[in-house]
């Protein structure tokens, strides 16, 4: 494979093809005319053919210089576009960032941090990528995204994760619903209700279905939802039980209109956390995510 073309001596060539003279182009770039006339010798040496004819210190473009003159000008446009666009993601608050985060950090997490952050980094180009916990795993390693705000998985040692906070699932009933009028659940009417859960690939899903067999029990009636509004929505109408975490509900329980009590005497928690490829080095505006993701993670754990 041959080497490439040494970009000084294709800029130099470029110059004196648009001049076709030594003394102009050396005054262009700043150089002797022997240095301008060393350079271009150079360049015809490495591409084997004549480049100029020479008639004294001015120049004509032989056949092989005007096929080269096309291509040159079209790679030093290239390399100065990406000159451009490197020093732009260089200045401060200049920058990209591809976020993954699941539908309940969508909605309740990402719209105090962006506010926050869009003051400190205006720049940044930020793309919001919804998927659940697996979903954003792989797009991790697939450099797909570069953080994922999601539910801290067990194990991954790919993955370097930063803790939030941990939340606790719990039944969520219609005010009319029996239990909610007993103010306690029925162990033994526990399998034979209609459930309103998030999508079966969810991690949420998981650990319910785990908390849920180590019980000895399973949810057979489980209609599958991706969306934690619509949920809310069909437990309020009586379709069913749904099993979410309190803090999703603050203005549904406030108001009266949705009624929560604990699975049983385990609790089943979750810890949310900020996952990142664990060798990759987190830039600034990665880094002031990640610190105003664990603000806004502050007053979610202590409410």
């Amino acid at each position: 494979m041959a080497d490439p073309l040494d970009s000084r001596q294709l800029r130099v060539f470029s110059v004196l093809a648009q001049t076709l003279s030594f003394t102009r182009a050396a005054h262009a770039l700043h150089l002797t005319q022997s240095a301008v006339s060393h350079s271009v010798k150079a360049l015809e040496r490495d591409v084997g053919c004549r480049l100029f004819d020479r008639m004294g210190k001015s120049v004509l473009l032989t056949q092989a210089g005007e096929q080269l003159l096309v291509r040159a000008g079209k790679i030093l446009a290239e390399m100065e576009q990406v000159r451009t666009e490197l020093g732009r993601l260089g200045r401060w608050g200049s920058s990209r960032m591809r976020i993954g985060a699941g539908n309940t950090a969508c909605q309740y997490m990402l719209p105090p941090v962006l506010r926050e952050f869009r003051e400190s980094f205006p720049q940044c180009e930020i793309s919001i990528q919804p998927g659940d916990t697996p979903r954003n795993i792989q797009g991790l390693r697939a450099h797909q995204i570069d953080l994922a705000l999601n539910l801290e998985p067990r194990q991954e040692e790919a993955l370097e994760a930063r803790p939030l906070f941990t939340d606790e699932l719990e039944f969520v009933l219609s005010p009319m619903h029996p239990w909610a009028k007993a103010k306690r659940v029925i162990r033994e009417e526990i399998p034979k209700q209609n459930y309103i859960l998030y999508g079966k690939g969810s991690y949420t899903f998981a650990l319910i279905e785990d908390y849920f067999r180590q019980e000895n029990m399973t949810l057979f009636s489980t209609l599958e939802l991706g969306n934690v509004e619509a949920a809310k929505e069909l437990v309020k109408l009586g379709y069913g039980v749904s099993i979410q975490a309190p803090w999703t509900l603050r203005k549904e329980i406030a108001e009266g209109s949705l009624v929560t009590l604990p699975l049983g005497r385990r609790k089943l928690r979750r810890r949310w956390a900020v996952l990142s490829l664990r060798m990759r080095r987190l830039s600034l505006a990665e880094e002031t995510f990640i610190g105003l993701c664990e603000s806004v993670a502050e007053g979610l754990a202590a409410a």
